[in-house]
């Protein structure tokens, strides 16, 4: 079913002379995310598509012929202004939600506009992002989707008390770990299944 896009985005990929873990890296997804979209074993929704449209100069018109459909999995985003973050905490909810699309954002404007075109099942925001604060981003967030689970992350425990005046499920101290990930998950306000059952 996903064989059409596959081989496009492969094709895509090799024009640009990028490898799956450099391709992932400008998108902000896992490296085995891409595996999967090449496999056919999975197809990204429709503002990915858009988002990998964009960073190949490609019509998205072309991608989205390519894909019949999205899945029906999970949407997880994280949201943090430095990549470095992002790339080492990606992995590790891929592994804790196996099932999850995983999508992680440095601009809470882009987090929105994707909340917008996707139901989020659970938003990771980091608390100190230049302009817009993960608080405010969670007043955003709530408020295209009230059924949105948010956890916030921050190095400076201080901030706990603010956050829970926001509507979240938690609160996590970076670094992310898969421990303090599943132990979020067991008390969000809507679960939802995604989750690996871990050693």
């Amino acid at each position: 079913m996903c064989a059409l896009f596959a081989e496009t985005l492969r094709n895509l990929r090799a024009e640009n002379g990028l490898s799956q873990r450099e391709l992932a890296n400008q998108v902000y997804v896992t490296r085995s995310t891409v595996a999967r979209w090449e496999n056919g074993s999975r197809l990204p929704d429709a503002a990915m598509i858009s988002r990998l449209a964009r960073f190949f100069g490609v019509d998205a018109g072309v991608l989205l012929s390519a894909a019949a459909s999205s899945d029906e999995s999970p949407n997880v985003i994280m949201v943090d202004d430095r990549k470095v973050i992002l790339a080492g905490a990606l992995p590790v909810l891929e592994e804790v939600m196996p099932t999850a699309t995983v999508v992680g954002f440095t601009r809470p404007s882009e987090a929105v506009e994707y909340a917008k075109a996707n139901r989020i099942d659970l938003a990771l925001l980091d608390i100190e992002m230049g302009k817009t604060s993960g608080l405010d981003l969670c007043c955003s967030l709530l408020e295209v989707n009230p059924s949105t689970n948010v956890v916030f992350l921050t190095a400076y425990a201080e901030y706990s008390l603010d956050a829970w005046y926001t509507g979240a499920s938690g609160f996590m101290v970076k670094p992310i770990t898969p421990e303090g990930v599943r132990e979020q998950l067991e008390h969000l306000r809507y679960p939802f299944a995604a989750v690996s059952a871990g050693e």
